[in-house]
């Protein structure tokens, strides 16, 4: 379970981590090469290769026959001792952890600015608890009097609360603008302010923002522009002005790591001439076998006559090495057996989607018919799906993409949410943004496509859609 929930970009580091770890492992010949420079990033296996088991493995199992008996005697607690040392590997391996990218986090972003401040000791640490304070979409949620308390009970340093906003103040002028906002409001506001010190024109939009900042998040633009007293033209570029600031400055260096974070697709699906062609990703099907070395070596102690300490310990931990990297290759292949069956399964179940693209050909699916395809757990099956990508010539897909609900039309035939919310999303995305459609309108167009739906199930699907409300869809 564990090395089926690990993605596909760090399978490799994860082979590499038990090829170092056990020296009875070793990958197959052709990639034991001191030429190979690895598998190419998206390089497939088809799937029928991993349906048949591998001669190296099932040659392994000679080592099976070797009798280790008489190198194990009862009351040798040394022995005894190692062996208990070496079956705990399985411990080891539970704590072993996945490599990560080192990169500057956000805080340690703002402290890397606390140079251009001239503090004394105790304002430096008095900063320091309050970018500490600050949370990572970039705001100062914490009131200054508990700020005031928690430098007095856990760090013994008295201050005020006078003394803590000038320095709140001085830390809202590092990067990214808008930094230690204590609301949405004051954020947008330090980013304007910053930009009219940089001489840019923004004084109607700070005034839009300090005066009508509640009619601004209900779209009542009316009312702004009757207060500010502005043409319709001038209304249109404050809007779009105040709409290009950003809400969350902590949130700036995060979208950052995710963008470098692309996704690597588990499986690649293609049409070849009418026919759904399944492949693996190469990264899920690394080459292992156990080392001929480690093999010889049990043999060669099980045929020489004398059998001493020395050699007893020698056993044990050959063959301990080679149990281990006999079920680190089960492991690999039972997780490319269980990757293929779930996948094949959900290829079959949503033929026509792959071979159309069209969400609205998405068949109803849930977890419970791939399992029960599959023979799989419910749980497995929901691992793999929350976890893997499937590549097609459509664009690359998460797997519980494919799951969804059954809605009943007025035809009695049964449809997927997903076709629902298509077709929703289709509507909103055509509407007139200066009238959007409201629920009860969308609604009224779904029922008119034979799509039995009420009301609430509308409101719930555009939820879930991320699209909010008519009045928050309008626009000028």
């Amino acid at each position: 379970m564990k090395l089926l929930q690990v993605p596909t970009a760090h399978l490799e580091e994860r082979v590499k981590e038990e090829l170092e770890e056990n020296p009875a492992l070793e990958l197959s010949e052709d990639k034991h090469d001191e030429n190979y420079e690895g598998t190419d990033e998206f390089a497939e296996q088809p799937a029928e290769e991993f349906n048949s088991e591998s001669e190296e493995l099932s040659s392994d199992d000679q080592y099976e026959n070797i009798d280790i008996s008489d190198y194990v005697q009862d009351g040798d607690d040394d022995i005894a001792d190692y062996k208990l040392r070496d079956e705990n590997y399985g411990d080891q391996e539970e704590k072993q952890t996945l490599p990560y990218k080192i990169e500057t986090s956000f805080y340690e972003q703002l402290e890397s600015q606390l140079g251009m401040l001239k503090l004394d000791e105790k304002e430096a640490r008095i900063t320091e608890q309050i970018i500490g304070s600050i949370d990572e979409d970039g705001y100062l949620r914490r009131e200054t009097s508990a700020i005031v308390d928690d430098l007095a009970f856990r760090q013994n340093i008295m201050t005020t609360e006078e003394e803590v906003e000038i320095l709140i103040k001085s830390i809202q002028n590092f990067d990214p603008p808008g930094v230690a906002a204590r609301n949405l409001q004051e954020c947008l506001l330090l980013q304007l302010l910053r930009q009219k010190r940089e001489g840019k024109e923004v004084d109607v939009a700070i005034m839009a923002l300090t005066k009508y900042f509640d009619e601004f998040t209900k779209k009542h633009y009316e009312k702004i522009q009757r207060g500010l007293n502005i043409t319709d033209d001038e209304l249109k570029d404050v809007m779009q002005h105040i709409t290009k600031l950003n809400p969350k400055p902590g949130g700036q260096a995060t979208e950052v790591n995710k963008a470098e974070s692309y996704v690597i697709p588990d499986f690649f699906i293609y049409n070849n001439g009418g026919k759904l062609e399944l492949t693996l990703n190469s990264k899920n099907a690394p080459e292992l076998r156990i080392s001929e070395g480690y093999r010889d070596m049990l043999k060669d102690y099980d045929r020489g006559a004398k059998k001493d300490r020395r050699q007893k310990e020698a056993v044990l931990f050959i063959k301990q090495k080679i149990d281990s990297a006999k079920w680190f290759i089960d492991a690999i292949k039972q997780r490319q057996h269980t990757l293929l069956s779930t996948m094949t399964a959900i290829m079959n179940h949503q033929h026509e989607f792959f071979f159309t693209g069209d969400e609205t050909n998405l068949r109803p699916m849930i977890l419970k018919d791939i399992a029960e395809r599959t023979g799989l757990d419910i749980s497995t099956v929901s691992r793999v799906a929350n976890s893997k990508f499937v590549q097609t010539e459509f664009g690359t897909y998460r797997l519980k993409f494919f799951f969804s609900e059954s809605l009943t039309t007025d035809s009695g035939e049964e449809v997927s949410t997903r076709e629902v919310k298509k077709i929703l999303s289709d509507l909103i995305e055509g509407e007139n943004k200066k009238k959007p459609l409201s629920d009860e309108r969308l609604t009224e167009l779904l029922q008119e496509k034979g799509y039995n739906i009420a009301r609430r199930t509308v409101a719930k699907y555009r939820e879930q859609l991320n699209i909010p409300v008519a009045r928050l869809r309008k626009e000028l």
